[in-house]
């Protein structure tokens, strides 16, 4: 039996009809015999409300209770993510990344994954459950809650796919792929279908976005394959190797 690290961002899991979609998605890799974890990202523009509600308390937000604060965003979609599955009839568990054991440095807002601790995942997938990761979040040596800075879900993805082994780390977005340039400024750029590690880290130096840097960077240290698909259409699709 394969594992499958599978990865959601914040607009692949934006409403209710957006869930029922990630859920179809996941059943259908759950029922082929892959064991997976599936790691989400809060819904649409969550994290930016919750920023604004810490800004309205105050200019300058302190960073542990932000980072506090912003990690509901993730929670809230893990557990209605469950809640689909098993109306699916696929039993699930939603994780948080403390209950998880990902252990992260100190550094609020910017944290690094140190590690992850086996236990909960390993125990809940023997047991035949689809678990549910809340991406963007761990936990630092004092047992505070730490958050990993902007796209913080893909470092979570690749560092759960090295971790247990996977056999592939796919990173659903809203986009078809990664392209040469933005086609939305670009009419000439083109869908890349494979990309190495080295040329995508280029990419992002020169603006793009689709993938985090720091997940690639770990991805290539780990020799950790990605696969880049859109969580709408079935076509296209990059491989980062």
């Amino acid at each position: 039996m394969a594992l499958i690290v599978m990865k959601f961002g914040g607009s692949s899991v934006a409403d209710k009809e957006r869930i029922e979609n990630v859920s179809s998605i996941i059943e259908k890799a759950f029922r082929d015999g892959n064991s997976v974890i599936a790691v989400l990202s809060a819904q649409g523009d969550m994290t930016d409300l919750l920023l604004e509600k810490a800004y309205e308390i105050s200019k300058a937000p302190d960073q542990r209770e932000t980072d506090m604060l912003l990690s509901t965003g993730e929670q809230i979609s893990v557990a209605l993510c469950a809640m689909a599955l098993k109306k699916r009839g696929i039993d699930a568990v939603s994780l948080t990344g403390w209950q998880a054991g990902l252990m992260t440095s100190g550094k609020h807002g910017d944290a690094d994954i140190m590690c992850v601790s086996s236990d909960r995942i390993n125990e809940e997938l023997k047991n035949g459950r689809v678990v549910v990761l809340a991406g963007f979040q761990g936990v630092d040596s004092a047992g505070d809650i730490t958050t990993l800075g902007r796209g913080g879900s893909d470092t979570t993805a690749v560092c759960a796919a090295a971790f247990f082994g996977a056999q592939e780390c796919i990173l659903y977005k809203d986009v078809e792929g990664v392209y040469t340039a933005d086609p939305k400024k670009d009419k000439n750029a083109v869908l890349l279908s494979e990309i190495s590690y080295d040329d995508m880290l280029r990419l992002i130096e020169g603006g793009s976005q689709v993938i985090h840097k720091k997940c690639v960077e770990i991805a290539k240290e780990h020799k950790i394959q990605i696969k880049v698909l859109s969580s709408f259409c079935k076509s296209g699709g990059t491989t980062v190797k």
